[in-house]
């Protein structure tokens, strides 16, 4: 079976722990513990987060100084390889040496007429009074709004159209290798238009690729990614043990399985569960007879076996709960 694994933040970074190295060697290898069964018994490939690691590089080089602040971008390919380099090596320390893993440094297309592109709404970076924010955004040409009481920079947050290394991971998965791909939802890259097309000597009209300063949202890219490979299963693993109802209530209760139009038509939280059910939703409408399943990385195995979290296929007619 072919399984495509999304790490949320938590497998890097506990809530309110302080990200060392040590912390997030730590949280790698206990996710690890979890991917090793998997890694020895199906195809496996494994996305991650990367917001927290990306926020403090950036932090660091504008404190430093003007010229050390580098377009998300590049830290989204900086931290690709960081956080490719933990798993690879907490992974490999649970798997027999003759099991190869590979990090792919993974580029996403974005589409520059995406209407997010005109709209910035991700915060990203620390917070600032208005008046620095404003002046934040005239010297360094950023956009900011209002974030509570304070203010931010936001970036567009645009929908992952194709992985360009799709072929690559493909190649590397029909060779027994396990594949960390997709970092951070992807570095966020988009062709130029036609007027900007690059002019040369050769015999076919080339594009122009461009880095773009934005933030993708990870589960909608491994959506795309499972989709592109023709996933069995995807799983998005998070914090919870499953999508649940009236959370926080007396009255909530876990969707065990659903099919993608049942559970969309529940309202979920935009800024936490909303894009992984809309991710899952999405894979698994397109691919009929396959299944996306949320919950947490620690109960992996049972949802390997169908009787942990919420499960999402077309298979399903209709809303049960556990």
């Amino acid at each position: 079976m072919r399984v495509v694994v999304a790490l949320g933040g938590n497998a890097l970074q506990k809530r309110g722990e302080p990200m060392t190295v040590e912390n997030q060697r730590e949280n790698v290898r206990v996710a690890c513990r979890a991917l090793s069964p998997v890694a020895m018994e199906h195809e496996l490939v494994v996305s991650h987060g990367n917001g927290p690691q990306v926020g403090l590089l950036s932090l660091q080089a504008s404190s430093y100084d003007e010229a050390s602040i580098y377009p998300f971008d590049v830290l989204g390919a900086q931290t690709e390889g960081m956080i490719g380099y933990f798993i690879e090596q907490e992974l490999g320390n649970y798997l027999p040496f003759e099991k190869p893993i590979a990090t792919i440094l993974t580029m996403t297309e974005v589409d520059a007429d995406d209407p997010a592109m005109a709209d910035p709404t991700k915060f990203v970076g620390p917070v600032y009074s208005e008046e620095d924010a404003k002046r934040l955004a005239a010297d360094k040409g950023w956009t900011v709004k209002q974030d509570g009481d304070a203010w931010r920079r936001v970036v567009p947050s645009p929908v992952p159209k194709r992985i360009f290394q799709i072929r690559a991971i493909k190649t590397l998965l029909d060779s027994g290798t396990v594949v960390v791909c997709t970092g951070g939802g992807g570095i966020p890259t988009m062709y130029l238009p036609e007027e900007q097309e690059l002019e040369g000597p050769w015999d076919f009209n080339p594009r122009h690729l461009v880095g773009v300063e934005a933030v993708i949202d990870k589960d909608r890219s491994s959506a795309v990614l499972a989709q592109d490979l023709e996933a069995d299963l995807l799983v998005i693993a998070t914090d919870a043990d499953a999508v649940y109802l009236d959370w926080g209530t007396p009255d909530q209760k876990a969707i065990a399985q659903a099919s993608p139009d049942a559970i969309e038509a529940y309202d979920f939280p935009a800024g936490s569960m909303g894009p992984k059910v809309e991710a899952a939703a999405d894979f698994a409408r397109l691919n009929p007879g396959s299944a996306a399943v949320i919950g947490a990385l620690e109960d992996l195995p049972e949802i390997m076996a169908g009787t942990k979290g919420t499960r999402i296929t077309t298979d399903a007619t209709e809303v049960t709960f556990r």
